[in-house]
């Protein structure tokens, strides 16, 4: 018996799932909370893993791994959610699992949009700021055709894949490249996609199965580009 933890909080959504044998069986997430001002990823994740972990023991389940969606996305959030997992799976003995957040993105895409061509093509698009996006070419077996990287969207970015048949783009990044990618005839857009600790359970379950783990003491986010912090100007000169 499979019951894990999962954590993302990669993105503005702060998540936190608990499924036993493949099956979500307890849920939380906060998805207004980076919007509107609300509790910090660091506020609310030690409440959400306190509860999927007393849920786990009321019903004498004992946890068998912990999954973290470990990257690219938020430096601050990668960290936290990174460091809760490693300490729950240090404590409590078990193996981590860190499940790439891009791949984490394709999954409700998946499960509920039939509509999409069966040769449709998924490009996530994780938010970088300006009009850069962190962005993988995956096929329908989440195959890598392109690997992770950080791309500043000029329109011409994908012409290449766009041009053998559809592209689906989605995820928080996809609306600023939006009017750069309609009109290409072969593009397709998916909007309200955002990486969810519930949307990690059957990678995480595959990476289980194959024990695909990290390492508990020195395993990192990842963050696709290093973290540059600026010195603030001095208004003042």
């Amino acid at each position: 018996m499979a019951v894990i933890l999962h954590i993302e909080t990669s993105a503005r959504t702060c998540s936190v799932a608990l499924s036993q044998d493949g099956q979500v069986i307890h849920q939380q997430s906060d998805r207004s909370a980076a919007q509107t001002g609300g509790p910090s990823h660091a506020t609310l994740l030690g409440p959400y893993v306190d509860d999927a972990l007393s849920m786990a023991e009321s019903h004498a389940l004992p946890l068998t791994h912990v999954a973290v969606s470990h990257g690219p996305g938020s430096y601050t959030g990668l960290r936290i959610g990174l460091s809760m997992a490693k300490g729950v799976a240090y404590g409590r003995g078990v193996p981590l699992i860190a499940v790439p957040t891009l791949q984490v993105c394709c999954v409700p895409l998946l499960l509920g949009h039939d509509e999409l061509p069966d040769d449709c093509l998924f490009v996530p698009m994780i938010d970088a700021r300006r009009m850069e996006v962190y962005a993988a070419v995956f096929d329908r077996a989440l195959r890598a055709l392109r690997p992770v990287a950080a791309d500043i969207v000029d329109g011409n970015n994908y012409n290449e894949w766009l041009d053998r048949g559809p592209v689906c783009f989605f995820g928080d990044g996809m609306a600023k490249c939006r009017p750069l990618l309609e009109a290409h005839p072969n593009a397709r857009f998916v909007d309200g996609i955002v990486p969810l600790a519930r949307h990690m359970v059957p990678l995480a379950e595959m990476m289980a199965a194959r024990q695909q783990y990290a390492d508990t003491a020195y395993a990192e986010p990842f963050y696709l580009k290093d973290f540059v912090a600026t010195k603030p100007q001095n208004p003042l000169g």
